[in-house]
């Protein structure tokens, strides 16, 4: 038997149109927003810190007589190294470096007839890294900056 409404009576209400789809998208849209502009601000401050000049000071004090150095930089987006024999203390050098990983590691090893050491790595933010070293082999570090 098919069902059917009599003339009179009133006609069954439209299908509910459900709301949680367009809630949904919505949703998503605003996700999509905020991502894409806390990516433009991270991009805007990766590009500052790429640009920008850092200035770092090496130090070497104490009394030993054979002292080797060896120091690892990053240069722009090259990782610099080098590697210097000693016979006297004390020993300075500059550097100035460019790019947004601008860190590295400084190490002052002694040699058999040991000595005492002290490094100094002091950046122009205010970062300072300092370490010592006494006796024969014995290695100071300072990285970190």
């Amino acid at each position: 038997m098919n069902e059917q409404t009599s003339p009179g009576a009133p006609a069954p209400p439209p299908p509910r149109r459900r709301l949680w789809p367009w809630v949904l998208l919505m949703i998503l849209v605003l996700l999509a927003l905020g991502a894409g502009a806390v990516s433009a601000v991270l991009a805007r401050e990766v590009s500052a810190e790429g640009s920008r000049t850092v200035h770092i000071r090496y130090e070497v004090t104490g009394a030993a007589e054979d002292v080797t150095l060896t120091y690892s930089t990053w240069k722009g987006e090259e990782l610099s190294t080098g590697r210097l024999s000693l016979r006297s203390l004390p020993w300075a050098g500059e550097l100035d470096t460019k790019g947004f990983m601008s860190g590295g590691s400084f190490v002052v090893s002694l040699g058999k007839s040991g000595g005492d050491v002290s490094c100094s790595v002091t950046v122009d933010d205010g970062t300072r890294r300092t370490d010592r070293a006494s006796g024969a082999f014995a290695t100071a570090t300072c990285s970190g900056f």
